[in-house]
């Protein structure tokens, strides 16, 4: 995901630079679009079920841990979707030229690159739910800078903080999910999805709202960091606690 960002931006930017026009930068990223997605067919393993089985799937437990991670996924999905979706606005509304949005996307992307492995190492360290927690905190702090820090410091900030959290964050989320319901990975797995999704339907919703009451991005950008705090704070409660 990193890597397309980061090649799309920079495809946009050299597009720009060569004054071509906005049919250019879309067929050329379907260009992109097409390769990736042979890259990813020729690499994709098996779908069976490591023991074969591929019959019904137990019900979920009914675990109050579970339900809080579904509700801190979804909300998750509400608070990074909204600078993932305005970023660009964002910097548009603080005078940036179109050169400096693509820019803002190629770094957005390569952080995004190393970022699974690096948070995969911070879990190790300190665990699961408390990486999580911690991707959180780094994304409020990205969503923040990215609005109230000026210039083009706070939207590369903000850029980079996103690209370097919220596809691992998306990833632990997941790993939390089947490790509380590990005999119904399919179903919670499904479940959380759904819920990542409505979070991502209505988060760039109530932004537009509250950007077109306000007439800039600061007070949904704010929401959004205090929506990712929440989700962080209730993953951190849901951690099994240790004897």
């Amino acid at each position: 995901v990193g890597l397309g960002i980061a090649a799309s931006s920079a495809l946009m930017a050299i597009l720009l630079t060569a004054q071509a026009g906005w049919a250019a930068g879309w067929f050329w990223s379907a260009v992109i679009s097409a390769g990736a997605f042979a890259l990813v067919a020729l690499l994709l393993g098996s779908t069976a079920t490591a023991n074969g089985a591929d019959g019904r799937e137990p019900a979920l437990p009914k675990d109050r841990s579970l339900v809080k991670i579904i509700v801190a996924y979804g909300l998750f999905g509400f608070g990074y979707i909204v600078t993932a979706t305005f970023l660009v606005a964002i910097v548009r509304q603080g005078g940036g030229s179109r050169v400096f949005e693509a820019m803002v996307w190629m770094v957005t992307g390569l952080a995004g690159i190393p970022s699974v492995w690096l948070w995969q190492k911070i879990a190790g360290k300190i665990g699961l739910y408390q990486a999580y927690a911690f991707g959180c905190l780094v994304e409020v702090v990205g969503v923040t800078a990215s609005v109230a820090v000026g210039g083009h410091i706070g939207p590369l900030l903000g850029g980079f903080l996103l690209g370097g959290t919220f596809i691992a964050i998306t990833a632990l989320g997941l790993q939390t999910g089947r490790q509380l319901a590990p005999q119904a990975p399919r179903r919670v797995l499904a479940l959380m999805t759904a819920s990542f999704g409505l979070g991502q339907i209505i988060g760039p919703i109530v932004a537009g709202l509250l950007a077109q009451a306000s007439g800039d991005f600061f007070l949904a950008s704010i929401m959004a960091a205090a929506v990712l705090l929440v989700s962080g704070a209730i993953t951190w409660s849901a951690a099994p606690k240790s004897p």
